[in-house]
């Protein structure tokens, strides 16, 4: 288990009542703000009725990700997590969605989270879902872990483990030039994510139902089958791959003789797909629970109006 200092953390009395400031007191008053939790308590207190006539004030969520940015800094690339923990898949922007999530599983710091990357594209309001998860992160950096996936270009980190439980988590899957976690340490990854190689793999690759290595369909990554995924369990002593990265009909899939599970938590994904969603509770490696939710009703969701980049200027 890792221990950040206190001393890192914003300042956790502050009232959600706190009257917001304007990005002009911000500026004239500096750092100060971020150690009373100002710049991110509007975010943080969102809910279903706020996102309808508000939006984050632009210098705050700098401020936000600039701070989130130096916690994540102090991380490693396979950073330990204990039990009990709610490991989450996909949420591309679903952000009434991801409140069922936290009605799901619980709320943040009752519920120890990791997030499997993909938290913004295709739904309404990826702003609103990132900026809540960092504001979280913010807040208790030791109570949510936000993984990298490929839908993130210049944020957050991207694979963590379980070391005792030996549960391994990462976005999209295994890579033929990783065969130990010590590998994966040595991977710099404060860059965009290339096109190739394994930086590229762990973010893009696939289970498939095939004997070792194949060409991915996505244009990146891999399909790694079987004997791959149990190699690499066996290499690293683990006891299970927990990953996300696609869309599962039914929330959860497990593959390859349980060695691997899939977990998607995007309902009714892209608002037309029909599928549950599901988060994965572990009470310790051999205690996991799968919890399923759907989507809110339509009758609860408000969608923005539509906005164009003006084509002439």
């Amino acid at each position: 288990m890792f221990q950040r200092s206190n001393e890192a953390s914003l300042d956790d009395d502050t009232s959600s009542s706190a009257a917001p400031l304007s990005d002009e007191d911000v500026e004239q008053n500096g750092s100060q703000h971020l150690n009373q939790s100002v710049l991110y308590v509007d975010i943080l207190t969102f809910d279903l009725a706020w996102i309808r006539n508000n939006s984050p004030q632009p210098f705050r969520v700098k401020r936000l990700c600039d701070y989130v940015c130096d916690l994540l800094l102090e991380e490693s690339n396979v950073q330990p997590v204990s039990t009990p923990v709610t490991v989450c898949g996909d949420i591309h922007g679903q952000f009434y969605d991801l409140c069922e999530l936290f009605r799901t599983g619980g709320q943040v710091p009752d519920t120890n989270y990791i997030f499997m990357g993909d938290f913004v594209d295709r739904g309404y309001y990826s702003l609103e879902t990132f900026t809540h998860l960092l504001a979280l992160k913010a807040k208790w950096p030791d109570r949510i872990t936000l993984l990298r996936g490929n839908h993130e270009s210049r944020q957050i980190t991207q694979v963590y483990g379980f070391y005792d439980e030996q549960v391994l988590c990462v976005h999209g899957g295994l890579s033929p030039d990783i065969k130990t976690l010590d590998q994966i340490r040595t991977i710099e990854r404060n860059q965009e994510i290339p096109h190739k190689g394994a930086f590229c793999d762990l973010v893009w690759s696939d289970p498939e139902d095939v004997d070792t290595w194949a060409i991915s369909p996505r244009g990146a990554g891999w399909l790694f089958g079987s004997k791959v995924t149990n190699e690499f369990v066996h290499i690293n002593n683990l006891k299970l791959i927990c990953r996300a990265h696609q869309l599962v009909h039914e929330g959860y899939k497990f593959m390859f003789d349980e060695k691997l599970v899939t977990v998607w938590s995007a309902p009714n994904y892209c608002y037309r797909c029909g599928n549950i969603a599901s988060i994965m509770v572990f009470r310790d490696v051999n205690r996991r629970e799968p919890k399923l939710f759907r989507a809110v009703p339509d009758s609860e969701r408000v969608i923005p109006p539509r906005t164009t980049t003006p084509y002439f200027l």
